[in-house]
């Protein structure tokens, strides 16, 4: 078998998932006796940071002229009452869905900005 240099070692590393990197780490420390706990959080950090985002808050950043479509709308997708639903309208900027699934949030924000009003999602 070939040796591998460091660089290629890292760059191997560089290609899992943070389960695989998880896996990598813990049979490294069974293979040495040695705890990598500071070196887990470093080389897990980057890694999480790549995922892609899978939940998002739904803002309602700007009315635009057609307040009342909005309001309706905002009822709609957020399942308030009438009084509930203007109060979100006229405090925007404001989060009207949190943690919703990506798919539910693009579908809020066409159906607000088909209204008029601006969306954000964070």
């Amino acid at each position: 078998m070939a040796k591998l240099t460091i660089e290629e070692i890292i760059a191997a590393v560089k290609e899992l998932t943070v389960l695989e990197l998880n896996d990598l780490v813990k049979a490294a420390e069974e293979e040495f006796g040695v705890s990598a706990a500071a070196g887990v959080a470093v080389a897990a950090g980057p890694a999480a940071a790549a995922e892609e985002k899978t939940e998002f808050d739904v803002e309602l950043t700007e009315v635009g002229s057609e307040k009342i479509k909005v309001i309706k709308v905002v009822r709609e997708v957020t399942g308030l009452g009438l009084k509930e639903a203007k109060e979100a309208v006229d405090g925007a900027p404001k989060v009207l869905k949190e943690q919703a699934s990506k798919e539910e949030a693009e579908a809020i924000k066409v159906k607000l900005e088909e209204v008029g009003a601006k969306v954000t999602l964070k």
